[in-house]
This record gives structure tokens, sequence and C-alpha cells, in this order.
């Protein structure tokens, strides 16, 4: 079959740096092909590409074509970019919150995208969505109710094929309402509803729990069967391996690599048994504390997402907390720091309650420092990212901006970012790069609380292990509290010293990290324990979409 994507010699600058050096690239339809390599390697520079786009300062030069058109020349994006985006080729961004409008409901926005981008959809007038939001008179009648009502089947069928419900009271959520694993699946919903036949799909499992994680890659391989081309970038070398025929490494904006995937990413070697060592003897006074925390999204404590919850963190000791997409994993980490007011219960920093944020004492805030998951937008784009760094020891400190700026450098080059990173600005940064950033910024307040809330999920495993290096460094040095956020089981075997795991809001195991991940006392704890191992079979047989026939309209999962 013609490829469906051909990039030839393509060049990306920015702020005098070279992003993309003469990279080529082919993806045909019926397949995936993956798109791997170290965070700032230019794996989303390239995405967006794709697109005719580009961030901020960047400029391209080379050869992009896209279902025959072309979208990239020696002078630039052109301007038949412009015709392909969306009803072609439509990219969902690594993190959601750049994707999702938090002023609209999800329904409204993929019926709007189904009616914009597909032939049968209408040009946005009449009939409503189901979701409360009207997109005109609202009225179905006519033809235009008919269009309306193709949108509406688009919408819900777009809603099934990301594994999301497409009732009507799903429909009317806004994203703020879903959790971080949900918002990604949305995200992926509303690529769908636009009615491409090519996907490009940045990091689509982050935030996903394994089990979510593993329906996703059944997904891709369904999508792909359904004629998609798709394009895959991740640091998830095993929903590579499960999923990708092909995989191109990109490192330092060129192609270090390409090939069939078992070739490219072989697979890793077992993982040794774990070492049965004692856990060092540790104070028995917890330094963060919750006790029958409950909490609500709405007035008049509707909404409730946590039910009675129980966490403590030790000095100098790590407590994980893992469980299914949407089980109140982050609204307990932002109800530790201070960030969710909606909540009752005993919150405790070193035997002292806990009031909300705005409630804090600077000891309080400097005590308890938190780096959630989507850290683009805490970011000023006005100022580069190492001043932003270094302003939170010069303020929770007292430090001088010169000592808190060489600290800054110190914690940085520990976390793999070099001198080049320092004086840009996080527009040109990589998500990756980015996390990074905001760990140095919450370690250097020496908090005595840590709360990490997925923060490797944007990361290769290079950049991974330097993370986990520091933060061991710290609790081993400073005595420094974690309390660890996440669905990578491997990493909580190796950093937690006790194991909370939820599910619908509540406590259902809790203990010794081995323990409980040793002889699980719940469905929830087994379950997630079952879909960890992915990508050992490789990616699923697909035989080539004849010419002609279009099956990329068959949504159901």
């Amino acid at each position: 079959m013609e490829p469906v994507i051909e990039v030839g010699g393509l060049t990306a600058r920015a702020d005098g740096a070279l992003l993309l050096d003469g990279v080529d690239l082919t993806v045909r339809a019926g397949g995936v092909t993956a798109l791997v390599g170290p965070s700032g390697s230019g794996k989303t520079t390239l995405a967006l590409a794709l697109l005719g786009e580009t961030a901020s300062g960047v400029r391209l030069r080379g050869s992009v074509r896209v279902a025959g058109v072309d979208v990239v020349g020696e002078e630039g994006p052109t301007r038949a970019a412009r015709d392909v985006r969306g009803r072609v080729v439509s990219y969902m961004p690594q993190h959601p919150a750049h994707a999702l409008n938090p002023a609209r409901r999800i329904g409204s926005v993929l019926t709007e995208l189904a009616r914009l981008h597909r032939p049968d959809g209408t040009d946005g007038s009449g009939g409503t969505d189901g979701s409360g939001d009207s997109g005109g008179t609202g009225r179905a009648g006519g033809a235009g109710g008919g269009r309306s009502a193709a949108g509406r089947e688009h919408a819900a069928g777009a809603l099934r094929a990301a594994g999301l419900p497409d009732d009507p009271c799903f429909r009317r959520r806004f994203p703020h309402q879903f959790s971080g694993g949900q918002r990604q699946r949305v995200a992926l919903a509303q690529v769908l509803a636009c009615g491409p036949s090519v996907l490009v799909l940045d990091e689509p499992s982050t935030g996903l729990d394994t089990v979510a994680r593993l329906r996703l890659a059944d997904r891709l391989t369904r999508l792909a069967a359904d004629g998609y081309a798709l394009l895959l970038l991740s640091h998830d070398h095993d929903l590579v391996r499960a999923v990708a025929a092909r995989t191109v490494t990109l490192d330092r904006g060129r192609v270090a690599a390409a090939g069939p995937t078992p070739e490219v990413l072989p697979a890793p070697a077992a993982p040794p048994p774990p070492v049965a060592a004692t856990a060092p003897v540790r104070p028995s006074g917890a330094v963060l504390e919750a006790r029958g925390l409950t909490a609500w999204l709405h007035a008049g404590r509707r909404g409730e997402v946590l039910r009675d919850v129980a966490v403590r963190v030790p000095e100098g000791g790590c407590t994980a907390v893992v469980g299914p997409s949407g089980s109140g994993k982050t609204v307990l980490a932002r109800c530790l720091a201070g960030l969710h007011e909606r909540h009752r219960g005993h919150l405790a920093f070193r035997g002292e309650p806990l009031p909300v944020l705005r409630r804090r004492t600077a000891r309080q805030i400097r005590g308890v420092q938190y780096v959630w998951q989507e850290v683009r937008g805490s970011f000023d784009e006005r100022r580069t990212v190492l001043e932003q760094v270094a302003r939170t020891a010069v303020r929770l400190r007292g430090l001088t901006p010169r000592e808190a700026e060489r600290q800054a450098r110190a914690v940085w080059e520990r976390l793999g970012l070099s001198a080049e990173h320092t004086a840009r600005h996080a527009a040109s940064l990589s998500g990756g790069e980015l996390q990074r950033a905001a760990l140095s910024r919450a370690l250097l307040a020496e908090p005595g609380v840590l709360i990490c809330d997925e923060i490797t999920t944007a990361l290769d495993s290079v950049s991974t292990e330097l993370v986990t290096a520091e933060i061991t460094r710290l609790r081993e040095e400073s005595d420094t509290a974690v309390l660890w956020i996440g669905h990578d089981l491997a990493l909580v075997e190796r950093l937690a010293d006790d194991l909370v795991v939820l599910d619908s809001g509540g406590v259902v195991d809790s203990g010794d990290s081995r323990t409980v991940l040793g002889a699980p006392r719940s469905e929830t704890t087994r379950l997630l324990l079952r879909s960890r191992h992915l990508g050992t079979a490789g990616p699923a047989a697909l035989e080539p979409v004849p010419p002609g026939v279009q099956r990329k309209e068959h949504l159901q999962p």
C-alpha cells in the first residue's frame, strides 16, 4: 500500500538549537508505527509537523506529505496544511489539559468536532448533543436534525472506542470532573470524533492504570485493523512492543534506528526476583497523615470521590498509592496539598492540623510540596524555567537569587538536564524536561514531605532512573518523606515501604508493600497485578486493508 505519511529531510530549529536534523519517516495505513526516544529528542516536534504546526519560534524545512497533500515544504508549513487537520490527520497531545476545553461539557465538544470534520456533519447549526449545550435552535427536524443525529452518534461511537461510557450523564461532565487517566481517554475520543484516517498519539498511556493500559493496547490494535494509520509516540516500550509492527528511534533530533519493532526494541530480560532485605527501621511517627478523609466535587457534599480514607507517611519513608484511573488518587494528593477544599477528616503535618493551602503558614507550605502530572501550565512563558525553579528557594528559604540559582543548577544536573536548558522558556522544553524542572522546583524548598503524582509518566527509562535516584538520596540523606502516586507497579515495588490501594474512592488494600503485592486481599489489587505485563506477544498480525474499503467508521471496542 502507498504510504499515508511521508517525511523527507525534515529539519527544525528554535532559539539556535537544532531540534530535528534531516528526519525521514514513512507510515502506512492499517498498522501502528512507533516513535521512541529520550525526552527532548524531537518526537513531539515531528508529530506537530505532520499537521503543519510548530511550537512558538520553531522553523521547519524539508518535506512532509500526508495523504498526498504537501503539509511542509522548503519554506515551512504550507497553506494546504489546514485542509488535512482534523479531517485527515488528528493529533492527541501528551497532556490532555492542552486538548480539553475546561469551560465546555465533553459531549458538546465531541459532537461539534464530528460536525466540523466529517463529510456527513453539519455546519454547526441545529440540534443538541444531549449534553445540555445547544448547537443552535435545539430543533431536530429536517435534514439538519438528521445530520445532528449523525454527529451525536459519531460522538457516542468515539467515546465507546476510547473505552468510555456514552450515556448522557457522562457527556454532560466537564474535563475537571475526570481523573487524569479518564481525561486521556476523553482526548482520544476527541481525536476519533473527527473521523481522520491518520492518528498521531503522543504518550496515550499517560495516567492509565495497568488494566486501562492493557485495554488501550487492544483498542489501538483494533483501530489499526479498521484501516487507520497510527503514529504512536511513547516512552512505554512494553506498549510499543504490544501494538507496533515498526519502530523509529529518535536521538537528539536524528533517526538513530528504524525497523521491525522486535529488532529495534528487543524484549528485555526478566527482572531478577526482589532481594529479601530488611527494611530500615524508621520512626513510628507520621510526618504526613490523613484519617477519615472524605472528599466531594460539588457543593452540598455531592459527587463523593473519597470515602473514609486513611494514609500516613513516616519520616524518611515512602508510601505509595495505586488504583484504577478515577479511583481518587489525585483528589487525595490535592487534599493533602491543600488544593482541594471540599473535604472533611483529619489532616496533619508533623502532628499539627493541616489546613487548606490559602490558610497554611510558610513553614507548612515549604514542608509539604506537591509535584503533579500536567505541569506545563504552571510555568510562566515570559521567564526562563531555571529562574522560576530558583525562585522557590528565594521565597521559601530566604536564599539570595545567586545562591538559589546555584542550587537549582545542581539539582537540575542531577536530574539529567543540561546547561543548555537553563536559558530556555517552557515552550521550548519537552514534557519530560518540564516534569523534571517541576520536580526541581519542589526540591528547592527542601520539604519534609514530597507528594509525587505520576511524575515519571512523561519520562524515558534513563530519566526515570535519575528521578528515582534523587528521591532515594533525599530519603536517605535528609529523611524526606515521600507519598508516591503511580501506576507503574515495578517502581512501586522498588520505592515504597507501605502501599495503599484505592478503588471507587475507598481503601481496598493497605499495609507493607511486599505483603500487599505478594498476598493481595482485594480483587482490585489482583486485577492490577494480572494486567501489569504487556508486550510479550508482540503486535497482532494485521492484514492490509484493501484500497477503497472504509473500515475506520467501526468504532465500537
